[in-house]
This record gives structure tokens, sequence and C-alpha cells, in this order.
């Protein structure tokens, strides 16, 4: 009886067992006419994997469920194999990869990918979690191939196999490049795996993301409208201006913000002076805001991070934030921010001043910016000076900052 993997196209787990077939020099045929939802569904499925999940290697003996176990089955099929090292510590250190690329980068990724793509409730606080451990293990992944080809010894091993082909699925979903590109060590290791011959053959061309899936949308469905009343067709001399009417393009629709009236404060000649200046910051740049600051047009925020005792770890911190500016791009033209990190030591705290065209948050930005709803807001009363000093301390970087020194401080403009 040949080896017959069930499974449907595409699936990283069964890539990994086909990858080592390659490289084990073992014969599989891959089941025909497998329908995700309905063949694994079945009795006869049911029997080989009780609660109906893929892959499943069927053998001689029996058949294995589990995508790693298969892979190491497969391995062993002919004999001992390089893939499983040639020690008893190449042994261990393979298996110790295998867990870490599952638990540590395989887990963080899912929990990342899976409520992007509708198969998960969303929340932002579990994302940027996923997140954050999925740059820590990316990060010690960076250091090991900083001085390593492969993952264990001189050539490709079961750790390898098992961690490319998730890192795959991550790099063809929410990896971007700019993503990637502070962990260099693993990029030049991704491109060098997938290009092997034997990898190629199973994955194809590897591709990476170009952007992260949006959210899902979170509006409720909206209920069914009530059937309207049979309409009398119009006169006929009255047909071809509606028919006109339908077909002219519709104008785009303009920003809420670009119909406000207009302000005295303009607020690109603000971001050029705070640019621009370089010495007698307090006398030059701060004095000028206040000249300029326009009440009517523009309103002013604090925000405070909610989860600050989870900031424990500084670059994550710091990539916190940093996403969160890279998100508020949409916002560009109608905003100015400044967001402190502040602590010598975990947990770090975020803090924040915004500059906001109008007079409240605008919608558009609480709609479209999830990590809006990670912070607390607190509109900025100009008429206490308390609160008028914080402003401009915080546009300053003033240090220390409220008795803490500043981990970083970063400009939105």
């Amino acid at each position: 009886m040949a080896l017959v993997l069930h499974t449907y196209k595409g699936n990283k787990g069964a890539y990994k067992a086909l990858i080592a077939a390659e490289y084990a020099g073992v014969k599989i045929e891959e089941s025909s006419n497998f329908q995700m939802g309905v063949t694994n569904k079945s009795p006869e499925f049911l029997k080989m994997n009780p609660i109906g999940k893929v892959p499943v290697l069927e053998t001689p003996q029996g058949p294995i469920f589990e995508s790693n176990a298969i892979t190491r089955y497969v391995s062993r099929v002919n004999g001992d194999s390089p893939l499983n090292g040639s020690s008893l510590i190449d042994y261990a250190h393979i298996e110790q990869w295998i867990d870490f690329a599952s638990l540590e980068i395989d887990a963080n990724m899912l929990r990342w990918f899976a409520p992007r793509m509708g198969y998960a409730p969303f929340s932002a606080p579990a994302e940027e979690a996923a997140i954050a451990g999925l740059k820590r293990g990316l990060d010690a992944l960076n250091t090991h191939l900083a001085s390593n080809t492969y993952l264990v010894g001189h050539s490709v091993t079961l750790a390898d196999i098992v961690t490319i082909c998730n890192l795959n699925l991550g790099f063809a979903t929410v990896m971007t490049k700019s993503f990637t590109s502070e962990f260099p060590h693993v990029e030049r290791y991704f491109w060098t795996m997938v290009n092997q011959p034997n990898f190629k053959k199973v994955i194809g061309d590897a591709k990476q993301t170009q952007a992260v899936p949006p959210v899902p949308s979170k509006k409720a469905a909206q209920p069914a409208k009530p059937k309207e009343e049979p309409k009398k067709p119009a006169p006929a001399a009255e047909a071809p201006k509606f028919a006109e009417e339908e077909e002219a393009p519709k104008p785009k629709a303009k920003n809420p913000l670009d119909l406000l009236p207009p302000s005295p404060m303009v607020l690109d000649e603000w971001k050029r002076l705070y640019s621009n200046t370089k010495s007698n910051f307090r006398e030059v740049a701060i004095k000028g805001f206040w000249d300029m600051y326009d009440p009517e047009g523009y309103s002013l925020w604090f925000c405070d991070y909610k989860y600050n005792d989870e900031n424990m770890v500084s670059f994550v911190t710091l990539n916190k934030v940093g996403g969160f500016l890279q998100r508020m791009d949409l916002a560009r033209k109608y905003a100015f921010g400044k967001m402190l990190i502040c602590g010598s030591e975990a947990p770090f705290k975020v803090k924040g001043l915004w500059l906001f065209r109008g007079p409240e948050i605008p919608k558009f930005i609480m709609d479209e910016v999830y990590d809006m709803e990670l912070y607390e807001w607190t509109k900025v009363d100009i008429s206490d000076e308390a609160q008028k000093e914080r402003v401009s301390q915080m546009i300053e970087d003033a240090e220390p900052f409220e008795g803490e020194a500043l981990l970083d401080a970063k400009c939105f403009k």
C-alpha cells in the first residue's frame, strides 16, 4: 500500500511532509477529490482522525495525524536520514527548533492572521500581544541565524522544513516587507530555503504580501428594508433625464473636515516651524504654536495607553507605538502628534498629545485606526494653565517628564 496524504491544496502542514518526502526519497500520493468541510467530515475520514483535521497520512500500518508527527514518520520511512541529524545532540536540537517554530512562530502568527481573515473574533489587545510574541520569536531566530546557515548542523533538517513552512504562511499573509526587514537574517534564511529545489517543487514560487489584511468590518448587518410599493412608471418625457442622471459619474465625497470653516491656523506652517527650530525651542517653536493655535478650528487631546502593565519589553513597546503612527497615516493632512514612552525600566508608560482639525477626534480616524480604542482620550482644557504647560512639555520632549526619564519620543507630522 502506498502512502496517501489526505489534505486540501496549499495546506502548510501537508507541505512539511511533502518536502520531507522529497529529501528522503519517499513516494507520497495525494488524495484526489478532497473537499474540506465534506471529505473530512465523512465517517471514513473520522475513523482516521476523530476530530476531522488535516493532514492525515494513510500508511500500511495505520493512519497518522498531526503534521509534525507525519513529517517525522516520512523522514524515517527509508531508514536513518540526515533530516534527523547525525548525533543525539543534533536530534535534540532539531526537536527544540520544531517546538520553537510551532509555539513561538506559528502560534503567534495564527493569532494575528486568523482574526484578520474573519476566522476568529478580532481583539486589538490580543493582536498586539500576538505581534509582540511573534517579534520576540523572530528576534531569537534572527540572532541564531546571524551565525548559522541552517538551524542545526550544515544541511537541511526537519527543523528547517517545519520552520520554513510556518514562515511561508506568515510571509504570504501578514508579514510585510516593512515587518520582516527588522529581521534580516530571517529574511535571508527564508528566501534561500524556499528557492531550494525540493522546497520549490512543493511550495512553488513563494511571495510576500504587500499589505496586512484589513480588520473585518464591525458594522452589524443592516435589517432588511421593507418592501416598497411599486412605483408608477415615469412619464416618457422624463425617462431620458433619469438615464442621464444614473450614468453621470458621482463626484468623490469630500472629507467632512474639508468642509469646516477656514481656520487661521495653517497646520503645515506649524509642522515646518516644529521641524526647522533647532535651538531656543521653547522661545521659538512653543511660543509660535500658541500664537498659531485656533481653538475654534482645532482641538488638543491627551492620550494614555490603557495597558501599560503589559509594556515589559522596551523594543516591543517602541514597535507598538511605531505601528500606531503608521496606521495614523490616513490622518496626516489633519493631525499632528507626539508620543512619549516614559520610564527607565519596565513597565514603560505610553503617553501622547494630538492636535486634530475640528472640535472632536475625527470619526474616520476612530473608525479606521483600531489603536484608538487602546488609549484613554482626554480633551485638553487650554484655560487650565497646568494642562497648557503639559502640552508645551510634550511638544518639546521635556525630560524628565512627570518625574520619569524618556525612553523615546516619536513625532507624527
